[in-house]
């Protein structure tokens, strides 16, 4: 389906306070024009877009509103881009990059794409990042700062793509920033009169996203038959277009910004070209730089765009603020033909590790979730870092094919310069011979022996040799005889090859070469002598030079297979060492499921320990607070005893005294009786 770019402008703050004395910017919902200063507007300068942001708008609200829809349509599975486009000086990498305050369009994009991951519970994803930056025409990594003037490659499979550029897998939007600030510190910024940190290059942060279906019934197996989307996500934060008078720039920065206007000009070609529509259109020139030849899906193809356009609202920059506003109006007419990109052969990165990953899932087996996702994410970029290598391997390798090939072809075609010269030689030889034979005739059949002597047939091999009329016109190419009767008697070939009788039936005949006509026979013949030996000494020279060339090639091409062969050894040396790399890694994977397995065993024994000295340590508490209850029990029984021996004792003190007592009264009783008794002795009565 056919979808225009989305496409805004948003206007920075005023750097200095100084009041307008002409003209300023008005913003009205989504219009932007010019006015003078009591508030007329000027005819013929107001643009509508989608969203027109003023000064006081936040990047929040401009990844709402602009860049929102396009990443989480590169989620599910969409091609997208978002770049800011503008004069220098004028907010474009604070849209992008932002402040820790307000975070800019790339922040938020990385925040978002994991955020909606993560709700997104019936897919498998792959993300892998690289970040790259255009300076000078030349196409550098920021991941890793060896890697410079990348090339640019196309292939059916992966489209335009950067050959030898470091991608890292990752898995949540922290690592992403951590690659992002480490790429920044490789970036070119410079200080111009109009920035005191101007960006001098291009930039492109770029994202590949990878999903797969989540089947229930087969869990994570993959098949040949299983689509998988692969969606490319590009952040780009353009270099701002300068005048040199402004920015007052000179040497290095001077040649920075030739370029960086040069390959923004030729963006604002690519885009007046696409405005044009697809009848008027003609050719567009994708590959005048190497910053449309990357977005060239980006700028007319399968892919959701939107661009935000920055402005500088000063008076003095009303010049560039129209360029920037034509050039927002052209690339809102440009129509895209986005659709889901789904791929069925091992071309996605998550196809081709889904073995490797899923043998690792097996071996972790049981192991926290932390410890297997940092394991799979190590895995993968190891497998990442392999197919980089091999690709980057397999590249110079072509190369130096092809430049084999070229060594070769040119060596062909010495030795078919020094064969023709050689031709050449004897063609000269023969005429001079033949001028010699008009001066004696007598000897004609003894020359003819001396300058037609065929080599020995029985060591040389087939061929034969025939003399030319001196009447005959010079062919293009050798003449091919009818039969030898025409060239030759038996007799005369007989005395040629001294007695030698060949079987003209096995002979086969040279191929037809074309030779080189010569001056007409009509000068003096010892003048013919001198030329043709001037000619001979010529051609003698010119055949030891292209000798000498030959043998210089020769050498060189001996070098480069020696140096192909070492090639090959250190290929097949990194071969070895992935492979004893693998191997290690199998063994550590072996051991530390081993060890994991152990774990597992002692946490298991760990776990009923302290479950059997948990209940233990119930018991025992359960046994002390009976054991403090019988102690405080046999305590209050003491007490209780010492009580009742005390008051036993006390009573018996006191049964004693009482006792002694009343054993006092009973005698002091007994002593009155007997005293009574005997004081009234009491008379017997009788019955």
């Amino acid at each position: 389906m056919a979808e225009k770019i989305c496409v805004a402008v948003r206007l920075r703050p005023p750097i200095s306070q100084e009041t307008c004395s002409g003209t300023f910017w008005r913003v009205e919902d989504n219009r932007i024009s010019l006015h003078k200063l009591h508030g007329t507007p000027i005819s013929g300068i107001s643009y509508a877009f989608d969203y027109v942001f003023d000064e006081t708008c936040s990047n929040g609200k401009v990844y709402e509103l602009l860049t929102k829809d396009v990443i989480h349509a590169a989620v599910d599975g969409f091609n997208g881009t978002a770049f800011a486009y503008g004069q220098t000086s004028s907010g474009k990498t604070f849209t992008m990059n932002g402040s820790p305050n307000d975070p800019g369009i790339i922040h938020q994009a990385v925040n978002d794409v994991f955020q909606k991951i993560q709700m997104i519970s019936d897919r498998e994803f792959l993300i892998r990042v690289s970040y790259m930056e255009i300076y000078n025409e030349e196409i550098n990594d920021l991941f890793a700062v060896q890697n410079q003037k990348l090339q640019i490659h196309e292939s059916l499979e992966r489209g335009i793509f950067v050959a030898g550029l470091r991608e890292e897998i990752v898995n949540n939007a922290e690592q992403v920033i951590k690659l992002l600030e480490s790429g920044e510190v490789n970036r070119h910024f410079g200080e111009t009169n109009m920035n005191a940190r101007s960006s001098r290059s291009h930039t492109i942060f770029r994202m590949v996203i990878e999903s797969k279906g989540i089947d229930s019934r087969q869990s994570a197996d993959y098949s040949s038959s299983d689509a998988i989307r692969v969606s490319v996500l590009n952040l780009v934060d353009l270099a701002g277009s300068e005048r040199i008078a402004k920015t007052g720039a000179g040497g290095v920065r001077l040649k920075e910004g030739k370029y960086i206007n040069k390959s923004l000009m030729v963006l604002g070609n690519v885009i007046n070209k696409l405005s044009n529509g697809a009848k008027q259109r003609a050719h567009i020139p994708y590959r005048d730089s190497k910053l449309t030849r990357i977005l060239q899906t980006a700028l007319g193809g399968n892919a959701k765009t939107s661009i935000i356009c920055t402005l500088a609202p000063e008076e003095v920059h009303v010049e560039e603020t129209k360029g920037t506003l034509l050039f927002a109006s052209r690339a809102k007419r440009i129509t895209n033909c986005a659709q889901v990109n789904e791929i069925m052969t091992d071309a996605a990165l998550l196809k081709r590790q889904q073995l490797e990953i899923e043998e690792l899932r097996r071996k972790l087996q049981g192991s926290r979730s932390e410890v297997l996702e940092q394991e799979i994410l190590n895995l993968r970029n190891d497998m990442l870092k392999y197919e980089l290598e091999r690709e980057k391997l397999e590249m110079e390798l072509e190369e130096e094919r092809r430049s084999h090939k070229d060594r070769e072809q040119r060596i062909r075609d010495q030795q078919l310069k020094i064969e023709n010269l050689s031709s050449l030689v004897s063609d000269g030889d023969r005429s001079s011979s033949q001028d010699s034979r008009k001066e004696s005739p007598k000897d004609e059949c003894n020359d003819r022996g001396d300058y037609f002597k065929t080599p020995c047939f029985k060591a040389a091999g087939n061929g034969f040799v025939a003399m030319r009329s001196n009447n005959s016109q010079l062919q293009d190419f050798s003449p091919l005889p009818d039969s030898f009767s025409n060239v030759a008697d038996e007799d005369t070939w007989f005395k040629m090859n001294k007695g030698y009788i060949a079987d003209l039936d096995s002979l086969q005949m040279s191929s037809a070469r074309k030779v080189q006509s010569f001056p007409p026979q009509d000068i003096a013949p010892e003048c013919s002598n001198d030329i043709y030996k001037e000619e001979l000494q010529n051609l003698k020279r010119q055949i030891e030079l292209a000798i000498q060339e030959k043998n210089k090639l020769e050498r060189k091409h001996e070098q480069d297979i020696e140096l192909n062969g070492r090639l090959m050894g250190e290929r097949s040396e990194l071969k070895q060492e992935l492979e004893a790399c693998k191997n290690m890694l199998e063994a550590s994977e072996e051991r530390y499921g081993s060890l994991e397995r152990k774990f597992q065993v002692l946490k298991e024994e760990r776990d009923s320990l302290q479950k059997s000295v948990s209940e233990s340590s119930q018991k025992l508490v359960v046994v002390t607070n009976q054991k403090e209850n019988i102690m405080k029990d046999l305590n209050s029984e003491v007490q209780r005893r010492k009580d009742l021996e005390a008051e036993i004792k006390q009573f018996s003190v006191s049964f004693a005294s009482r006792q002694r007592s009343l054993a006092s009264i009973h005698g002091e009783f007994k002593s009155k009786i007997e005293k009574l008794r005997a004081e009234n002795p009491v008379p017997l009565h009788k019955y």
